[in-house]
This record gives structure tokens, C-alpha cells and sequence, in this order.
């Protein structure tokens, strides 16, 4: 099975100390604004998403939303968020920790697009 979105082992290694902070987690994709087009972490619950978001998938056991208009533009590529130093969104929970998320992306091939639209 293909994964729409995926997570390097930095990600998941800071997923794992912001669990420990704060419990469990949620990511959405955020589609720019103030905190650019980062993927925002939240505390589960958080942040309420509706008939505008689409689960894109899990990364670490946790739910990674996207609005369905960013799902648009990235619907050909597989989501890939990384973590890196620097200063994160403001809203998201990484900023005190040193690290940033990241969405890096690459487009799926021929077969995982074929695979995709099967299921």
C-alpha cells in the first residue's frame, strides 16, 4: 500500500518528544498564512477540522490532515515531513524544542498513482 504521507526518522523521533509534552498529537497541513505552508502540530483535538479537511493519513501514529483545496495542488505527490533545526509556525507545538517540521514531497510514479486510485 502507498502512504499519501510519511515521515523521515527526525520526524518521528520529535513526534515522540512531543507525545511525551503533550500527549497525543495531530498534524494538518497548513496552506500558508501567517506560518507559510508548514505542517502544524497540534494537541489531538485541538484544532477542529470539517468538511474542508481530508485525512491524508498517519505519521507516527498520528493523524496528519490536509484542507481539500492543498490537497488539490499536492495530490500527485507523497507528503514526506522531515524535521530540521530552526524555528517552527508559532501555532505549532515543535517551536520551543529547536525544530521545525518540514513537507518535502516527491511525485508518486506511474504505479503507486494506479495503485492509489484503486483503493
Amino acid at each position: 500500500m502507498v502512504d499519501r504521507v510519511t515521515a523521515t526518522e527526525e520526524a518521528l523521533s520529535l513526534i515522540e518528544t512531543l507525545k511525551e509534552i503533550h500527549g497525543d498529537l495531530m498534524f494538518h497541513q497548513s496552506g500558508g498564512c501567517c506560518d507559510g505552508s508548514s505542517p502544524m502540530c497540534y494537541p489531538r483535538g485541538e484544532l477542529r477540522v470539517g468538511d474542508s479537511d481530508l485525512l491524508l493519513g498517519e505519521i507516527g501514529n498520528t493523524p496528519f490532515y490536509i484542507s481539500k483545496d492543498q490537497y488539490e495542488y499536492w495530490k500527485h505527490t507523497q507528503l514526506i515531513i522531515d524535521a530540521v533545526d530552526g524555528r517552527g509556525g508559532m501555532f505549532s507545538l515543535e517551536g520551543p524544542e529547536g525544530k521545525r517540521f518540514l513537507s518535502r514531497s516527491r511525485v508518486f510514479t506511474e504505479t503507486e498513482r494506479a495503485e492509489l486510485a484503486a483503493t
